[in-house]
């Protein structure tokens, strides 16, 4: 199961007053959001009437074509029974009117939801009028035309067939201290719909933004607001018909037109992410056990199935990278300060403490030194208290020497190299190891040697041992036990590989770095490797990780939604094969998948014991933080799912 719900925001060129001609725009609009699929098509306020009619509204002949237009809107429902048409018009109870939204599916007018605030503030003048849904109890009204006994509901509330909830407010409810659709979210809604009429003004395009992205934020919602085209009255107001569709504080959508009339916007938005972070947040249930509504009235609103499936949906290929430069620099220098910050507080806690680093030549171990650089400038402490080591071995390459003495000479940090090569092969004797047998005692003592060597002359100098790997090799568990897996403290700990090139890119910008800058970029045309086997003949590279655990970009999205959300293989691997159409074929995708689930689950006991480390961002493996698994879990069930795919 996918868990997508497809909904179309639809601004009809309304005419002020032609209820005839708003309704066939409205039938229009459910037929074209039918053929694209939509589950839900959400109208602006007073979308069958035009939200400027003033004084109209006392009017009998306007009402008495709302109920023509709504017989036509149920008749045209009819023949596109999959899809929920939601939209807004003018209802009479008794002596007072409201300000309504219609649901109707099926060919069913299925209920009212009545507008809770009624603004009455500068150019608003509602109150004249509309009374507040708050004088309302759950109960029916009669709306002529042979419609009668139509449930109006102070809580809208309505179930769609697979079980999801969706709560309506209106406009100004949004604008409010205590919007509606927050006690509809904390009473199970799911999916919040905003029917609006807002004028534009300076600055209000983006408030109304701001104003849905933190909503679908707080309420850990999906949140889909609609507002009236340019074709309302422009008698004192102009309206721009923005359309938003918000998601756990993400902007999914938005219509591109800064005045907008006559279109509709469409986008699949995933349930599973609502329902997932719903799951976690423990505070959004706190929430709801002390806001929950006695003898709350929920509405069956459409039987069938959801129709969305993904493929109108903003999938990104590497989930931790920005797609935009600007917004990608942004969030590289935002990890750096928080990286040098924790490093900052580490070593001056401990005393005046040195960084110790190993240096390959390779992507982590650069972005740590460049961590710690910056840390000790920032402290009013010498560079020179960076101790950069780099020990070579059986399968350092001359390129990557060359560079891990270069970056440390051109920052100028303190510099040694040790090679390790006797110090190994004595061990290899001591523990009665052939050399030729390059297996995994061959590639794991020398981690290991290099990991005793830091140690202990982090001890000599008064220092501490900065860790070098990243989030995606603890996931993977593409580190030795003891050797390279431990340090004091481990900078790039949160960090995934995909990321961590465009971190060393942004930095190598920074005016401090500009003296590294050429050796920088030549590290970041390294390809991915260990080094723990001999080079080529041509004194190349000859083991690259990539080749023996799978591409980075798949891991680092696969490891996201696991992580993130506990998406299920089958929805995964649906989501990697659309992201990644043209790059790997769907063979090649199950199997690193497969290859990932299974590293993922029988390395656990390295992250287990891993030692501190900085969070950047929403993804972290620390036992003491995000991330509590048994190191002895079977992957049986998810291995299992891949095979029936």
């Amino acid at each position: 199961m996918l868990d997508y719900i497809r909904i179309a925001c639809a601004v009809p060129a309304v005419r002020v007053g032609d209820v005839k001609k708003n309704t066939d725009d409205i039938c229009r609009y459910l037929e074209k959001a039918d053929e694209g699929q939509a589950d839900i098509v959400l109208f602006p306020e007073m979308a069958m009437t035009g939200y400027t009619c003033q004084d109209l509204f006392f009017q009998d002949a306007l009402f008495d074509a709302v109920a023509d237009g709504l017989n036509r809107i149920l008749a045209c429902s009819k023949e596109h029974p999959a899809v929920t048409a939601v939209f807004g018009l003018p209802v009479r109870v008794g002596a007072n009117m409201y300000n309504c939204a219609a649901v109707v599916s099926g060919g069913a007018l299925r209920g009212l939801a009545a507008k809770t605030y009624i603004p009455n503030y500068h150019e608003f003048y509602e109150k004249r009028w509309f009374a507040s849904g708050t004088e309302l109890s759950d109960g029916t009204a009669d709306l002529g035309g042979g419609l009668s006994g139509v449930p109006i509901l102070r809580h809208p509330l309505f179930r769609l067939g697979d079980g999801t909830l969706v709560g309506i407010e209106i406009c100004e409810d949004l604008w409010t201290p205590l919007p509606p659709s927050t006690l509809l979210a904390l009473n199970g809604a799911q999916v919040l719909l905003n029917l609006s009429a807002s004028n534009e003004a300076i600055g209000k395009r983006a408030y109304r933004r701001d104003l849905v992205r933190h909503q679908s934020a707080a309420l850990n919602c999906i949140y889909a607001y609609c507002s009236a085209g340019w074709t309302e009255s422009t008698q004192d107001l102009v309206f721009s018909g923005q359309s938003i569709i918000g998601e756990n504080g993400t902007l999914l959508a938005e219509t591109k037109e800064p005045m907008a009339s006559d279109e509709m916007l469409i986008r699949d938005c995933d349930l599973g992410k609502v329902r997932a972070d719903r799951r976690k947040n423990k505070s959004f249930s706190d929430a709801a056990g002390q806001f929950r509504i006695d003898g709350l009235q929920i509405v069956d609103a459409a039987p069938g199935h959801l129709r969305g499936d993904g493929s109108c949906y903003p999938l990104q290929k590497l989930p931790f990278v920005p797609a935009g430069k600007q917004d990608r620099l942004q969030r590289c220098m935002e990890i750096f300060r928080i990286q040098v910050t924790g490093l900052k507080q580490r070593l001056s806690v401990i005393g005046d403490a040195k960084a110790v680093i190993g240096i390959s030549g390779g992507l982590d171990s650069t972005l740590a030194l460049l961590v710690a650089v910056e840390a000790m400038r920032q402290m009013g402490r010498p560079v020179t208290d960076v101790h950069g080591i780099t020990m070579p071995c059986f399968g350092t390459s001359d390129r990557t020497y060359r560079n891990a003495w270069e970056l440390m000479k051109t920052l100028g940090v303190s510099r040694k190299e040790i090679n390790i090569k006797e110090a190994v092969s004595l061990h290899f004797s001591d523990i009665g190891h052939d050399p030729a047998v390059r297996n995994g005692t061959y590639e794991n003592a020398q981690a290991r040697e290099r990991t005793q060597i830091l140690m202990d002359y982090a001890g000599m100098v008064g220092g501490i041992v900065v860790g070098t790997g990243d989030l995606s090799e603890l996931a993977l568990g593409w580190c030795t036990y003891n050797g390279d897996h431990m340090s004091m403290y481990g900078v790039n700990a949160s960090i995934p590989k995909t990321l961590i090139r465009w971190m060393i890119q942004a930095i190598s910008e920074m005016p401090g770095f500009s003296t590294s800058e050429a050796v920088l970029r030549d590290i970041l045309d390294t390809p991915i490797s260990p080094e723990l086997l001999p080079p080529d003949a041509e004194g190349k590279i000859a083991q690259h990780t990539e080749d023996l655990v799978g591409p980075y970009a798949l891991h680092d999205f696969f490891l996201y939604h696991v992580l993130r959300y506990g998406f299920s293989p089958r929805k995964i691997y649906t989501l990697a094969c659309r992201a990644f159409a043209g790059d790997f074929s769907p063979e090649v995708i199950r199997k690193w998948i497969r290859v990932f689930y299974q590293r993922f689950f029988t390395q656990q006991f390295k992250r287990s014991c891993m030692p501190d480390g900085v969070k950047v961002g929403s993804v972290s493996f620390s036992p003491r933080g995000d991330w509590r698994m048994p190191s002895d879990a079977s992957a049986r069930i998810w291995l299992e799912e891949l095979d029936r795919l």
